[in-house]
């Protein structure tokens, strides 16, 4: 990787781990998933009149994408984030490149290695940690949710490799333009007060959607899809370890979050469980 791609691996991890602070303001000005809803239309609006049509054969694989990466990983994170904390949820949300892992195996033909195996146990024991505070009953949900996104989000980037290769913008627009009906119904069906926050809600939510969807949504994701492109992934990959940081900095810095020492322990196992993940074995000689 050039000077300039590892800058803008490094940029991606740091503008992701701020959306952490930022999604947890923008979930108290507005429902949660009502303001997931408002993310997708955002995007959807300035990237789809740009873009081509998804192909007729490509049409099934970015619905079934759109429902585990727009409805079911955003769905789950955002409701997770808004009762737990970003710190917790930064960590967690790590699992889903273990998750991926194991998904590859059956759907993609790639066998884990050993290492992968080990890391993945780790990154499990990480979460526990996590899990087992003194109040149990009230960090186990979120921290739940929060995994259920990063199993969700494992599953689309299955998806998108099996059926791939995508646009970027194309898949990013039009995924994001199918999430908003499953996203609104959900949001009409579970939460109140949609129409009565925009309204309510102050320069603060307002911010915190125009960052998700400029920042956090086409800049993040334009930079990310264009590594992808140019670097393999066992190059791009390892930068996601990063973002945690980030968040947990951020989370500390701007939410007052305490960086508590269970926290700082399974934070630790759960990164380096996914940091033992991306080795790959030594070829063995002839």
């Amino acid at each position: 990787m050039s000077a300039f791609q590892l800058f803008c691996a490094v940029t991606v991890q740091l503008l992701w781990g701020f959306q952490f602070v930022v999604i947890k303001v923008g979930v108290t000005e507005f429902p949660p998933l009502f303001f997931l809803a408002l993310r997708f239309l955002g995007v959807a609006l300035l990237l789809v009149p740009l873009v081509k049509r998804p192909a007729p054969a490509q049409v099934g694989p970015v619905m079934a994408i759109s429902v585990f990466l727009g409805g079911l990983n955003f769905g789950l994170f955002y409701v997770g984030l808004q009762l737990g904390s970003g710190s917790m949820s930064a960590v967690a949300y790590q699992l889903a490149t273990p998750f991926t892992i194991l998904l590859a195996w059956p759907l993609l033909a790639e066998r884990p290695s050993l290492a992968s195996a080990g890391g993945v146990v780790l990154a499990f024991a990480g979460v526990i940690v996590l899990a087992a505070a003194p109040n149990l009953a009230v960090s186990v949900l979120p921290l739940m949710l929060v995994v259920g996104a990063a199993f969700a989000f494992a599953v689309s980037n299955v998806l998108t490799k099996r059926y791939g290769p995508f646009e970027p913008l194309m898949l990013m627009g039009w995924t994001s333009l199918l999430t908003v009906p499953q996203v609104l119904a959900m949001s009409f069906v579970l939460e109140r007060g949609q129409m009565a926050s925009l309204s309510l809600a102050d320069h603060r939510g307002w911010f915190a959607l125009a960052y998700t969807v400029f920042i956090g949504g086409i800049v993040g994701f334009g930079l990310w899809f264009w590594l992808i492109a140019r670097s393999s992934m066992n190059r791009v990959a390892p930068f996601g370890l990063l973002l945690p940081v980030f968040a947990v900095m951020s989370s500390a810095f701007f939410l007052g979050e305490p960086v508590t020492i269970r926290l700082a322990a399974g934070g630790l196992l759960a990164i380096a469980g996914v940091a033992i993940t991306q080795f790959k074995p030594a070829p063995r000689s002839a």
